[in-house]
C-alpha cells in the first residue's frame, strides 16, 4: 500500500502543476506503469512540457526535450561519432535518447528518416550507430505530441509508428476557473521547476513490479480480444486495432487497477483504457466519413455491443 500512496501523492503534486487534468495526468502515469509511450494530440500551449518536467523531478528522472523539424536528423536522436585527432579515434556522442524521459515535441513536422530512428528506440530501448547497438537506460519512455493533421508543415505518422505508443490522449484548454486560477499564480512551468523528488527510479521500477502482479480473469482476457476483434470487423474501419494494442489494453487495464487501489482487473479498467489504448490505432473508411462518424462512435458502438463479463475475479476465488 505503501507505494500506491507514493503514485498518489504524486498524481497530487503533479495536478498542482497542471490544473484541472486530474483525469489526463493519471492517464499518463499509468501508462509509464505499464511501460508504454504516450502520445498526445494538441495544441501549443497546454503544458505538455511542464507535464513532462514534473514526472521527471517528482521521479528522479533523466529527460531530454526535442523540438521536431524538418531539419532534425536522426544523429540527433541516436548520436553520432565524432573523430578527435589528439587521440586519432572516434568518440560517440550520445543523442537525445538517451535519458529515461523524452518529450518529442511535434513529431509530426520532421522527416520519415527522423521518425524511422525514433520508432527503433521505442520498440527496442536501444539504438544502433556505426553498427554498435547501445542501450538506452532503464526505464525509458517517450512522451510525444504531434500537431492536428492538416496543420501547416505537419505529415501523417506512419502506421508502424504510431502503433508503438501505447496510449493517446488529449490535455485540452482548461475549464474557466482553472484558466482564472492559472492566470494569477505562476506558470506551469515555473511550478513543475520548483518540485523535489518524491520517489526515485528503484521506487518507481517496483510498482512497476507490483503493476505486472494484478490479477486479471480469463473472462476479461476474453473481452479484450473481443474488443480488439470488432475493431476489425467495424463497417466503419479501414483498419482496426493490432495485436500490439490489445496488449497494450491488458497492460493498461492493469495500471488502472493497480492505481485504482485493487490487486485484480475489473471490466471497468477495461473500459476506461479502451478508447485511450485504441483510437489512435484505427483508420476510418469512406462509409464513416460519408455518414459523419467519427472514431469516438465507433468506440462506443463496440462497447455497447460487446457483452460485459459478470464480474472479473470469480475464478480466482472460486
Amino acid at each position: 500500500m505503501e507505494l500506491r500512496e507514493t503514485a498518489w501523492n504524486l498524481l497530487k503534486t503533479v495536478d498542482q502543476v497542471i490544473l484541472g487534468k486530474s483525469g489526463e495526468t493519471r492517464e499518463v502515469l499509468a501508462a509509464m506503469l505499464a511501460g508504454g509511450h504516450v502520445l498526445l494530440e494538441d495544441i501549443p500551449g497546454v503544458g505538455k512540457t511542464s507535464l513532462a518536467v514534473a514526472f521527471s523531478r517528482l521521479l528522479g528522472f533523466q529527460w531530454n526535450r526535442v523540438q521536431f523539424t524538418p531539419d532534425v536528423l536522426p544523429s540527433d536522436l541516436t548520436g553520432f561519432s565524432m573523430y578527435r585527432r589528439d587521440t586519432q579515434t572516434f568518440e560517440y556522442q550520445p543523442g537525445a535518447v538517451f535519458c529515461n524521459l523524452l518529450l518529442a515535441d511535434e513529431i509530426n513536422r520532421t522527416s520519415p528518416k527522423t521518425q524511422s530512428a525514433l520508432l527503433e528506440v521505442m520498440e527496442e530501448r536501444q539504438v544502433t550507430v556505426d553498427g554498435e547497438t547501445r542501450e538506452v537506460p532503464s526505464p525509458f519512455f517517450v512522451i510525444a505530441t504531434q500537431n492536428p493533421f492538416g496543420t501547416a508543415g505537419t505529415q501523417m505518422l506512419p502506421a508502424a509508428q504510431v502503433d508503438r505508443f501505447m496510449i493517446s490522449l488529449s490535455l485540452g484548454y482548461p475549464d474557466f476557473e482553472n484558466e482564472i486560477a492559472m492566470a494569477k499564480g505562476e506558470d506551469a512551468g515555473t511550478r513543475a521547476k520548483k518540485l523535489e523528488p518524491q520517489a526515485d527510479i528503484e521506487t518507481f521500477e517496483e510498482m512497476r513490479r507490483q503493476v505486472k502482479e494484478v490479477y486479471m480473469d480469463d473472462d476479461l482476457y476474453e473481452y479484450i480480444v473481443k474488443l480488439m476483434t470488432a475493431t476489425r470487423e467495424s463497417l466503419y474501419l479501414e483498419m482496426g486495432a493490432s495485436p500490439r494494442g490489445t496488449l497494450a489494453l491488458v497492460r493498461m487495464a492493469k495500471a488502472s487497477a493497480w492505481l485504482r487501489g485493487s490487486d485484480f482487473v475489473i471490466p471497468q479498467d477495461v473500459k476506461e483504457q479502451f478508447s485511450y489504448v485504441a483510437k489512435h490505432r484505427i483508420i476510418l473508411n469512406g462509409k464513416a466519413r460519408a455518414d459523419g462518424v467519427a472514431k469516438e462512435d465507433v468506440l462506443r458502438g463496440i462497447l455497447s455491443t460487446i457483452r460485459t463479463p459478470d464480474f472479473g475475479r470469480k475464478k480466482k476465488h472460486a
